[in-house]
């Protein structure tokens, strides 16, 4: 797929480029991204070169990962990154970092229901996946605020920095957001 550019009231969502090299290398050097994120630890800045000279774009070129710089204006400062990423039997994952500096403003929540609404109506998507360490509260209050139903923890289901630690995991149908599903969805009986 080509890489599209997604756009909500206060936010613009664009691939990154190799332009974005320093800023990505600058915020990732903050412990919280480091520590709750598979991100490398220490974080190089060989590191960001092959994520936005590489791992993004063959991403984009493989259909199997759409990660975006998250700016608040067309040519204003990266403030966060978001991917669709995993995609298996019509569900994709999300995933996502904000610096520091842009935290607690419901700007990821932003971004999360727009690439949400993008992978529902665009994607095929069938359920949108949230995964993250148990105790990254940050990342839970984001998918809980952006209408994810948490339905419990997996153990070991998080390999991280060669640990594979115990995670949250949580969904997101396309009726959660008024989207009529691509596959009618019979559940379990209550």
């Amino acid at each position: 797929m080509e890489p599209v550019v997604l756009t909500t009231d206060r936010l613009r969502l664009r691939t990154f480029t190799v332009e974005d090299t320093d800023e990505v290398y600058l915020a990732a050097q903050d412990p919280d991204i480091q520590r709750w994120t598979t991100i490398p630890s220490p974080y190089a800045r060989v590191d960001a070169e092959h994520f936005v000279g590489r791992m993004v774009p063959d991403g984009w070129q493989a259909d199997t990962e759409y990660t975006f710089a998250v700016r608040l204006q067309e040519d204003g400062p990266v403030i966060a990154a978001a991917s669709l990423h995993h995609p298996r039997a019509g569900a994709w994952e999300v995933g996502f970092w904000t610096g520091k500096e842009h935290r607690g403003r419901g700007y990821m929540t932003e971004t999360v229901l727009a690439l949400a609404h993008w992978a529902f109506t665009e994607l095929a998507c069938t359920r949108l996946e949230w995964r993250a360490e148990v105790g990254n509260v940050g990342s839970r209050t984001v998918a809980e605020k952006a209408g994810f139903t948490v339905e419990g923890v997996m153990r070991a289901g998080l390999p991280n920095k060669g640990v594979l630690r115990d995670c949250w995991v949580a969904s997101l149908l396309p009726s959660d957001l008024g989207i009529p599903p691509v596959l009618p969805y019979l559940p379990a009986p209550a």
